[in-house]
């Protein structure tokens, strides 16, 4: 089987762990307010991921039309329904969307299921905080980065530290960021080292107090909550 979950080079890493050990608390919902970067807007589509921890509203953007187009699909044929938030890392993100987690034992290991296809990359819009998105397979099996057909994330990240955000900026190279992106990225947050390398297809409109919820329940080795965090998808308008 595949497992789709999101790898990381050292660099990636190192900002993982920097990130972790300053995770957002409930501070990070209330971050100062930013003017949304023009990568986010447009689409009206909106889905509610519903948790037993409290409801997710999310908008699906049309700059990914075929994530989009897809994540609805699944929505209506209820193929996310019970299906767990099965990896959770506050300080980075929550993960689910694995349809083998519906009757997953205790500790099972998770993050290979999904439909018998993938998704042609859409990679455009930013990881900010908030961002849906999809998982994959590694480069190394997968150098068009396509994307899981049901296994996503919701990015949890707080602000950045303006130096910790100036290495990644030099990294992804001068013109990859707006001033107006950098200025999110400090003020509401997100984790951009996968910028350019996973597709965002939505933002979190509402709930961002429920993610952080969900990133900070008690977890195992795996980073599986150790009690189960389970979710059902509506649509709520196309």
């Amino acid at each position: 089987m595949k497992k789709y979950i999101l790898l990381f080079s050292l660099a990636h890493m190192l900002l993982l762990l920097a990130c972790t050990n300053n995770a957002p608390t409930d501070n990070a919902t209330a971050a100062p307010a930013a003017e949304t970067p023009v990568a986010t807007t447009g689409g009206d589509a909106m889905v509610l991921i519903s948790t037993t921890m409290g409801d997710i509203k999310v908008k699906l953007y049309d700059s990914a039309p075929e994530h989009k187009k897809n994540f609805l699909k699944l929505a209506k044929e209820g193929y996310l329904d019970s299906t767990l938030f099965h990896r959770v890392i506050p300080g980075f993100m929550i993960q689910g969307g694995d349809p083998d987690s519906k009757r997953a034992m205790p500790g099972q290991p998770l993050g290979m299921g999904g439909p018998n296809y993938t998704i042609p990359a859409e990679i455009g819009a930013k990881h900010f905080r908030g961002a849906l998105s999809a998982a994959r397979q590694p480069d190394q099996v997968n150098p068009e980065k396509r994307s899981s057909g049901s296994q996503f994330y919701i990015v949890q990240n707080g602000p950045l530290p303006q130096a910790q955000l100036d290495q990644i900026v030099q990294m992804k190279g001068p013109n990859f960021y707006t001033p107006q992106e950098i200025d999110y990225y400090l003020k509401v947050g997100g984790y951009p080292p996968l910028d350019g390398d996973y597709t965002v297809f939505g933002q979190v409109t509402e709930g961002l107090d429920v993610v952080d919820k969900i990133a900070n329940a008690q977890r195992d080795p795996r980073d599986r909550p150790m009690q189960d965090i389970r979710m059902t998808v509506k649509v709520l308008s196309e």
